[in-house]
């Protein structure tokens, strides 16, 4: 009988940390950041062991030959057991998903789900496979959009499918080895991902750079209010004497340059990360080193996720959310995240 690690293993957990900041990112784009982004973020780890599981069991035959250390070829997972996991765990996540965000949640749920099997029962080693990958992680970043507008996390949910793009067409070559074409095609769709994250956004009306740094975004503008209901009731109050900038003008300065400069810090701390790796498999094109790259960009999609939020308004949570990369890089080395 399989034991709680030899599931821990299969789904890879530790990879999980990876998984809610797709939620979180869509959310903060959307504006759609409340009490149900937690609850779809779940949701989102659900369908991710899913994956893993419905992964293993779809691929037992080839880990046989190829990694017969894994759960299933080892036998310390019975692939009827596996198989059962993933179909448990896409149903809980269906479920929370449609319990926490409805109808719209289901919406995009329910798409995702069926992406995820079927890259894993079809997709996976065919010339889509990339592109069918790169569309779960799409899926699950307009998952967290639900609440809001969905159009407006499309830049981010691309973002995210790019990415995940790179690291697919990366993990083709786990086993084999590649020439160096592939990462160099890879690393060029880094620094894209990277640059669009870290070019200052346009500004929508009525947004507000300060606010990125404010974990209570929609009471960032009250005091600006009630400055102004001050000035109009005493017209010389709200008036600087000449030469005199105010406290509160160079503290809101401050936070918007912080706020403006926060995004590409976090893009840049995710290009260098896996940009690094990947930069090794040109030098060396083994086996190995893709393996380590691969490992890189699902370790290091947190940062990512983490410079999306903090664009899309939301910056010290994006620092929370760009936190669980060293976390995730370090659990990498006890449970392979591949």
């Amino acid at each position: 009988m399989a034991t709680l690690a030899d599931l821990i293993e299969l789904v890879r957990a530790p990879a999980a940390l990876s998984v809610p900041g797709d939620v979180v990112a869509g959310a903060a784009a959307a504006g759609a950041l409340d009490r149900r982004t937690p609850a779809l973020a779940g949701a989102s780890v659900l369908l991710y062991w899913a994956g893993m599981a419905a992964n293993d069991w779809a691929d037992r035959r080839l880990d046989a030959v190829e990694r017969p250390e894994r759960p299933i070829p080892s036998g310390r997972v019975h692939p009827a057991a596996a198989v059962g996991l993933a179909a448990g765990l896409t149903a809980a996540g269906l479920g929370l998903a449609t319990a926490a965000g409805g109808r719209r949640a289901a919406a995009v749920a329910v798409p995702l789900a069926a992406t995820v099997w079927g890259y894993d029962l079809r997709a996976k080693n065919t010339a889509a496979g990339p592109a069918v990958m790169a569309a779960c992680r799409g899926l699950d970043v307009l998952l967290g959009a639900t609440g809001g507008r969905l159009s407006r996390a499309l830049p981010a949910a691309l973002t995210v499918a790019a990415h995940t793009w790179t690291v697919t067409a990366l993990s083709r070559r786990e086993v084999t080895g590649a020439d160096t074409a592939l990462p160099l095609g890879t690393l060029a769709g880094t620094a894209l991902v990277a640059a669009s994250v870290a070019a200052r956004p346009r500004r929508r009306p009525g947004d507000d750079p300060a606010r990125n740094l404010d974990p209570a975004r929609d009471d960032a503008g009250i005091p600006a209010l009630q400055e102004r209901a001050a000035a109009r009731r005493d017209p010389g109050r709200g008036t600087p004497r000449p030469g005199r900038v105010t406290t509160g003008t160079r503290d809101r300065s401050r936070r918007a340059a912080l706020a403006a400069a926060l995004p590409a810090a976090l893009a840049t701390w995710y290009a260098a990360g896996y940009g690094r790796a990947q930069a090794r498999v040109l030098a060396d094109p083994s086996a190995g080193r893709v393996r380590a790259a691969v490992g890189a960009g699902i370790t290091g999609l947190p940062a990512l996720q983490g410079a999306l939020t903090a664009r899309g308004g939301a910056g010290l949570l994006g620092l929370a959310v760009a936190a669980a990369a060293p976390l995730g890089r370090r659990l990498a080395r006890r449970i392979s995240p591949t």
